[in-house]
């Protein structure tokens, strides 16, 4: 180990993460370089735990949370940032050196923003949603593809699942259809699939549900019309700590429902939702705020009427994410104030 990291020289490091190589640069109190170093990824975790405590900062990609928590385990004050918030410091060609010392320079921006650094418990509860969603996407998948097969044989049916399980058990059971043994065969095949993943996607959602129910900041958001117990894991998961964003509004910028901005010489256009930030959790926002949308009409509270009167003013899909940009900042005022949803006091 060189004698800059014996005596404690280094106090902010940057680190670029690889599947097996690591660039390291480190810089003293002044900024001054005082390291640059490549190491293999069976070295880094003896190097880390030989440093002496500073401050460490890491681009949030794949396994970025499991080093950051092994960095604090040999108490390093770790950061991660959104490698687009990094690409501006980066000076000349991107190789990893570059990108190494861009990371040390971000890191100790006053103004830059943080990804909060997942727990074991929230990556499993996202790793759950993301099985669950890349199941529903082949369920949806092998449902359009029965389609197509049988509208070769001039045979079509409603758009959705469950008509598609109806169909397909009708089909195979009328015997003067035009269709050979071969092809009952294949349909056959694709039916024993799509029951494979309706019970795979049940038994997710089944632990999720679970997951919900134990836990008392789901039950919490859950009191919220629209989010149910897959919004809610996925909202505490993603999320972590709430108090990092100082208000509703910062919470759903990071989920991207809010609008995008352009503005120049004192003169402001708002366009569309911004679309940054979580996606997956954006999708379930809107899914939530549409189907609240249904039972509003009839409802008295200020809420219901509110969102009612944007429909009416701007139409359904600017009101559904309204809705959907409200129930955020309500899930931020509620885990900050542990409070129960009202919709009369809703934010």
């Amino acid at each position: 180990m060189s004698n800059h990291i014996e005596n404690g020289q280094v106090r902010v490091l940057g680190i670029d993460l690889g599947k097996s190589v690591f660039q390291l640069h480190g810089v003293d109190a002044r900024g001054k370089s005082v390291l640059k170093q490549r190491l293999k990824r069976d070295k880094l975790l003896e190097f880390m735990a030989q440093l002496p405590p500073c401050l460490v900062g890491m681009e949030a990609s794949s396994g970025a949370h499991h080093w950051a928590r092994k960095f604090q385990g040999y108490g390093h004050e770790v950061r991660l940032m959104a490698p687009q918030y990094v690409k501006p410091y980066v000076k000349r060609h991107k190789n990893d050196s570059v990108d190494a010392e861009a990371i040390c320079e971000a890191v100790q921006r006053p103004n830059m923003r943080f990804v909060g650094i997942k727990s074991v418990a929230q990556q499993e509860i996202l790793a759950l949603h993301r099985v669950r969603s890349l199941a529903v996407k082949n369920r949806t998948a092998l449902v359009n593809q029965i389609r197509g097969l049988l509208a070769e044989y001039g045979i079509v049916f409603p758009k959705s699942i469950k008509q598609a399980r109806r169909a397909i058990v009708l089909i195979l059971s009328d015997e003067s259809s035009e269709m050979s043994a071969n092809f009952r065969v294949i349909l056959e095949d694709e039916r024993d699939e799509l029951a494979h993943l309706d019970e795979r996607i049940g038994k997710y959602e089944r632990e999720i549900e679970a997951l919900a129910k134990a836990e008392p900041q789901c039950r919490l958001l859950m009191t919220i019309p629209g989010v149910g117990p897959i919004t809610a894991t996925a909202l505490l998961a993603s999320v972590g700590d709430v108090r990092a964003f100082k208000n509703g509004r910062e919470l759903s910028a990071w989920i991207g429902l809010v609008p995008n901005q352009h503005s120049t010489g004192g003169k402001a256009w708002l366009t569309g939702i911004s679309k940054r930030g979580n996606g997956y959790l954006r999708t379930l926002l809107i899914h939530g705020a549409r189907a609240a949308l249904r039972v509003c009409e009839n409802k008295p509270d200020r809420r219901s009427q509110w969102v009612v009167s944007v429909s009416e003013r701007r139409g359904a899909n600017k009101a559904v994410v309204a809705l959907a940009n409200r129930m955020a900042r309500s899930a931020w005022a509620m885990l900050v104030k542990q409070e129960a949803y009202g919709a009369s006091a809703a934010v």
